[in-house]
């Protein structure tokens, strides 16, 4: 479905495993020296609630009923799952009038074939969020929009997702709720998502939403571990070709992601930054794939016959009573819950960088980690 954002978990790639796991020994021997000789302000009861918040939860034992049509219906009436005010905050994104922090660049890159550019923010209060450019030549909005909804499709480019269910789909309005379990590296479980998505069509411009959302009948499990605060989403539209002959050949996808995975999200930042170009390259080659495939006669799956099922909407009557009535959609507030005592990261780090003359990292660069993560408790 959504993402260009399969990405964005990047720090599971093996090459980046070598790198990483000397941070987590650093954390973990952090929380050992710090537990160990800690002053009296770290007995209170807020050292307590964070480990205790943090901590593996064991399976539920209790026998979880699937609810009745009828209960469901009342459920997904309170919940909304996918409703037009996640279009509205949307469009407030693409527009750049959502009212968050100001986007920071991180890459520009293209080949001959497409281009790409990648921005990021950190929240107040939340996880990294995302903002992507990409281009794709030769192309249409419409063949972008199946691509990414077409979840049979996906695993023959995205070898992070393990697993995917529709577990609802109407056909009314396209609204969709989807089980994903994408794959995380040995030293984490794998994750699981229970998304609602929904496209809307603004004249061939594709406001595609996907969020996690809570789904009472899929009880929880200790693995793969759940992730609720999930958003990626984008506009799909066509633009004019990089050859400059004046034609609208192009498509553009601008997207926009965060989630709170329950990893440290300085962790999050260094994989994202190092793993992102050579994830992002194995998109284009899976949509010329799929264009190849649709050209041979190949049919449609479910799924990308409800991408096919869009809400209809005038952009020019959305602005109107947006001016009208002056809203402007605010971002999520997502509960934190990720800040790391900064004694005991800086703890860890000394211990580490003591015991390792020469090794995988060096005393500076684990210094150096150290203090992006002390710093963490002021940007989030």
């Amino acid at each position: 479905m959504m993402e260009l954002s399969s990405f964005f978990p990047t720090f599971c790639s093996p090459d980046l495993l070598l790198f990483i796991a000397p941070l987590w020994i650093a954390v973990v021997v952090g929380v050992l020296v710090g537990w160990v000789w800690r002053p009296s302000w770290a007995r209170d009861d807020k050292l307590f609630t964070f480990f205790n918040n943090n901590l593996p939860r064991p399976a539920a034992t209790t026998t979880t009923t699937v609810p009745s049509f009828e209960s469901r219906q009342v459920y997904k009436e309170k919940s909304g799952f996918v409703t037009g005010d996640d279009f509205r905050h949307l469009w407030n994104l693409v527009e750049v009038k959502d009212g968050g922090p100001a986007w920071i660049q991180m890459m520009d890159r293209s080949t001959p074939s497409f281009s790409y550019q990648a921005w990021r923010r950190d929240p107040h209060d939340g996880p990294p969020q995302y903002r992507s450019r990409t281009v794709f030549e030769d192309a249409t909005p419409e063949m972008v929009r199946d691509f990414f909804w077409d979840d049979d499709f996906r695993s023959n480019w995205d070898d992070m997702l393990l697993f995917s269910s529709t577990l609802e789909a109407c056909k009314d309005t396209g609204t969709m709720v989807v089980q994903w379990v994408r794959k995380f590296p040995f030293f984490c479980s794998d994750r699981e998502y229970i998304i609602g998505r929904r496209i809307w069509d603004a004249g061939r411009v594709f406001y595609c939403v996907t969020k996690g959302v809570q789904y009472p009948s899929v009880p929880r499990q200790s693995k793969p571990r759940r992730v609720d605060l999930y958003y990626s989403s984008w506009c799909i539209r066509a633009v004019e070709s990089k050859r400059g002959d004046g034609e609208m050949t192009s498509c553009e996808v601008l997207l926009f992601h965060h989630e709170d995975m329950g990893i440290p999200w300085e962790i999050a930042k260094l994989g994202v930054r190092q793993g992102m170009w050579g994830a992002v390259k194995k998109i284009e080659p899976g949509l010329r794939a799929y264009q190849r495939a649709k050209a041979a006669g190949a049919g449609l799956s479910p799924s990308a016959i409800m991408a096919q099922i869009n809400t209809k909407v005038s952009v020019e009557e959305f602005m109107n009573e947006r001016d009208s009535t002056g809203e402007v959609a605010g971002d999520e507030k997502p509960s934190s819950g990720k800040n790391i005592p900064k004694m005991l990261v800086v703890g860890g780090a000394i211990a580490l960088a003591c015991t390792l003359d020469k090794g995988l990292l060096t005393k500076a660069v684990i210094f150096g980690v150290a203090r992006r993560f002390a710093r963490m408790g002021k940007r989030m």
